[in-house]
């Protein structure tokens, strides 16, 4: 028998690779974590990333769509010069883990994590957002998840300046989550995950009024007056200590029938 022709192996040759890359990224499933820090798991094992690179999946995973390379350039590289900032952005490109599947995605000048890689933070966002949102009901099956996907900060050992604004940002849709929470389960009368989330919320900000109030609330809807003044005392306590101030009359109201003149 005759051998194939050059021209026809090497097309087939690429056409087995083309398959074979396809069933690889079908397999593949990576999820990169930010919550709590940074870690990037291929199918459940974990990947060693360069901290650049780590720097520009966090970047683009905190971002909504797709970003400008120059934006991203600057942003990670302030005090880099524009060519500079650029070559470091190639380089950290360059060296992401190569894992089946292009973990960055670009167009043109547009950066993008890959839509495949599935992020944390983005997931809690969603779910944060869900529980805001007035026409969203809790599904009281899962108020224990919800509760502990909301717990965590981003990047927590990153200070960094656009770091630190995506760490806001995130604690106070998370804080505004918990309350949220726990007024609902407290009116359906789910008590002991309703002061979870109470908890969960006043931990995060231990200030925080509105976080103080839904939980004094969730103890005395539950029948536990002593509770409710405990956690009022001591909020009131650490307030003078720490800022010099009372609590509002709002808050006061709650508990003034409880404590004694």
């Amino acid at each position: 028998m005759s051998e194939m022709p050059a021209v026809l192996q090497k097309s087939k040759r690429v056409v087995v690779r083309s398959r074979l890359s396809q069933a690889t990224e079908g397999s593949v499933s990576i999820k990169l974590s930010l919550l709590n820090g940074f870690e990037l798991t291929c199918n459940r094992c974990l990947v060693a990333v360069p901290v650049n690179s780590q720097r520009l999946l966090a970047v683009l995973a905190l971002a909504d769509g797709s970003l400008q390379r120059s934006f991203v350039a600057g942003q990670l590289w302030t005090h880099s010069s524009g060519e500079r900032s650029i070559r470091n952005l190639r380089s950290a490109l360059w060296r992401l883990p190569q894992l089946g599947l292009r973990l960055v995605e670009s167009a043109g000048s547009q950066l993008r994590l890959s839509p495949r890689v599935e992020v944390d933070v983005r997931k809690a966002s969603a779910l944060a957002r869900g529980l805001i949102s007035r026409g969203h009901e809790v599904d009281l099956s899962d108020a224990d998840a919800a509760t502990a996907e909301l717990l965590a900060d981003v990047l927590p050992d990153w200070y960094e300046d656009w770091v630190l604004i995506e760490q806001e940002r995130f604690r106070q849709l998370r804080l505004h989550a918990l309350e949220t929470l726990c007024e609902q389960l407290t009116a359906c009368g789910r008590y002991a995950f309703a002061v979870d989330a109470g908890m969960a919320a006043v931990a995060g900000e231990p200030l925080r009024e509105s976080a103080q109030r839904v939980l004094i609330k969730a103890h005395l809807c539950e029948g536990n007056g002593n509770e409710a003044v405990k956690q009022y005392a001591s909020y009131r306590r650490r307030l003078r200590a720490e800022l010099g101030i009372e609590p509002s009359p709002q808050l006061t109201s709650l508990v003034s029938h409880l404590i004694a003149p």
